[in-house]
């Protein structure tokens, strides 16, 4: 079935970008009547952090995360097929003088789990030499495209999590931005209980730990979905002034108050597929 699904996505990365997002908003919501298990988990994950907000607006979220969300699994064919010139015209760059104002140093890209992730990263390798990390997948093939939609354009720094982040190091003295993915849950090890709109969550401070050893600079690379057939644009903000902070905890909810912020701007474009929270502190149930 994964043959079969990759054959898919191949066939429709030749169609126009307008026709294949809608192709893949169906996608989305077919997903979403068929997927119970991730149906649920993004449920959760929208009542723990916006309790405050309606059932029925939290389920409308639901839904449109859903569409995102499938519309980007199908336009991953275009990041995986076509050619460099394509992948430029669909995703637009803003602010990129914000961190060439601070490329003579180490530079993080700071890059939350927002649907159009790999839109944005694969743009930036279109024109920037870099490095990145990587959770090997589960399916060999799926492993194998994923890898080579990051490294198409010629040579690229990628740093499985196994590996540590002692080749990251290498790279920022080496003055190789990192493209750096820092918002998921990975287990107890390493982590960090820190508030995720309220909700503890179990956080690797690999960020302040990196700007402490390298003196890099933190500039955060947001991937925003357009509507319909306009693409993405991946957004740079300002570098970080003051940081790292007093403590490896407070720059950690700095860094989760940072990707708060952008979740309401948009907040059907964020991940919620995944397990957020699914480490917890001791005594305190699972909500999965």
């Amino acid at each position: 079935m994964v043959r079969v699904g990759v054959a898919l996505v191949w066939l429709l990365h030749f169609l126009p970008l307008g026709v294949l997002a809608k192709l893949g908003e169906y996608s989305g919501m077919l997903l979403f009547m068929l997927g119970h298990e991730r149906r649920n988990v993004a449920r959760t994950n929208l009542r723990l952090c916006f309790p405050q907000w309606s059932h029925e607006k939290r389920e409308k979220i639901l839904r449109r995360h859903f569409r995102a969300f499938g519309r980007n699994l199908l336009e991953h064919g275009i990041l995986w097929w076509s050619s460099r010139e394509r992948i430029k015209k669909l995703v637009r760059v803003e602010g990129q003088e914000n961190w060439e104002e601070v490329k003579d140093k180490p530079v993080i890209f700071l890059a939350p789990h927002f649907v159009g992730l790999d839109m944005g990263g694969t743009r930036l390798h279109a024109e920037i030499f870099g490095a990145s990390m990587y959770s090997m997948q589960k399916n060999s093939l799926v492993n194998a495209l994923l890898l080579r939609g990051r490294t198409r354009f010629g040579d690229y720094i990628l740093v499985s999590r196994h590996q540590g982040i002692r080749p990251v190091i290498k790279a920022l003295r080496a003055g190789v931005p990192f493209y750096y993915l820092p918002d998921m849950d990975y287990g107890p090890r390493e982590s960090m209980f820190v508030p995720f709109f309220d909700v503890p969550a179990a956080t690797i401070p690999t960020l302040s730990r990196l700007v402490r050893i390298t003196g890099a600079k933190v500039v955060p690379c947001v991937t925003r979905q357009l509507p319909g057939g306009q693409g993405y644009v991946v957004k740079f903000y300002p570098a970080w002034e003051d940081f790292p902070g007093n403590s490896i905890e407070d720059d950690t909810r700095r860094m989760n108050a940072f990707i708060e912020d952008r979740v309401l701007e948009m907040p059907e474009q964020y991940f919620w597929l995944h397990k957020r929270f699914k480490t917890r502190p001791p005594g305190e149930a699972k909500p999965y």
